[in-house]
């Protein structure tokens, strides 16, 4: 049996990077998939592929900061497959890279609503429908800047990164009785569009005891392994897939 046959899965930041590799690996191994994410011709190919490898996939455009794109979310889940079981609240921003000071508040606020408050609003639609089940399982982006280092120019990516993990907390602690499991994923550097160019790559890299950064379909595995039932002891916790960042002080 495949880990999440029968399951249904929300999948936020889904165009791109590890959002997309987490659906098809989501996908392959089960599960139905809903499709979140604001380029809706990216999203449709990507549910297109799905389908045509024998899986179930639907897409829904929207922005994250806003309530009514996770309700649609959750409404298609259940009409399209019954209802809810998994939530991966991956879509994140880094914002502009500038000493605290020099931040405009507007900037500020743009990476804790795309960073955090989303992953706020995608909770409140998507509990509900997992306590109409009694089960769910939520996965939260997170990152190793702002919980194992801070990094020049990112205060306010590293302030809702770090305030993800209260989040997670939270959730576990309101809703563990009721078979509901919240944890954080921390990658390290990973390969997508947010790592930049090929010298910031290779600089990132070099913070990692593995002095390499990670593909998505590796931190995709390991919101596989906090989705699916061998995980069914955890919640309230961060799971460090970051290459060693977090052991290795530079």
């Amino acid at each position: 049996m495949k880990l999440l046959e029968g399951k249904t899965a929300i999948i936020t930041g889904a165009s791109s990077g590890i959002g997309k590799a987490a659906a098809t690996l989501f996908a392959a191994n089960g599960a139905a998939v809903v499709l979140v994410a604001r380029r809706q011709a990216l999203l449709d190919q990507l549910a297109a592929g799905i389908r045509q490898a024998g899986g179930r996939a639907i897409a829904i455009a929207g922005d994250v900061t806003q309530e009514q794109t996770h309700e649609q979310a959750v409404a298609a889940a259940q009409k399209a497959f019954g209802g809810l079981h998994i939530a991966f609240n991956n879509a994140g921003l880094t914002g502009h890279a500038k000493p605290l000071a020099d931040i405009d508040p507007e900037q500020w606020s743009q990476v804790l609503a795309v960073n955090l408050t989303a992953a706020f609003l995608g909770a409140r639609s998507q509990i509900p429908a997992m306590l109409d089940q009694g089960s769910g399982a939520l996965i939260f982006t997170g990152s190793f800047v702002g919980n194992s280092v801070g990094l020049p120019g990112m205060g306010p990516y590293a302030a809702a990164k770090a305030g993800l993990m209260g989040l997670v907390r939270s959730i576990a602690a309101d809703y563990g009785a009721a078979g509901i499991r919240a944890n954080a994923l921390l990658p390290g550097g990973t390969a997508t569009d947010m790592a930049g160019d090929e010298g910031q790559r290779a600089w990132a890299a070099s913070l990692h005891a593995m002095k390499r950064i990670a593909e998505p379909e590796e931190i995709a595995q390991a919101a596989l392994f906090l989705t699916s039932d061998m995980s069914s002891f955890v919640t309230g916790s961060a799971l460090w897939a970051d290459g060693g960042n977090a052991a290795v002080k530079i």
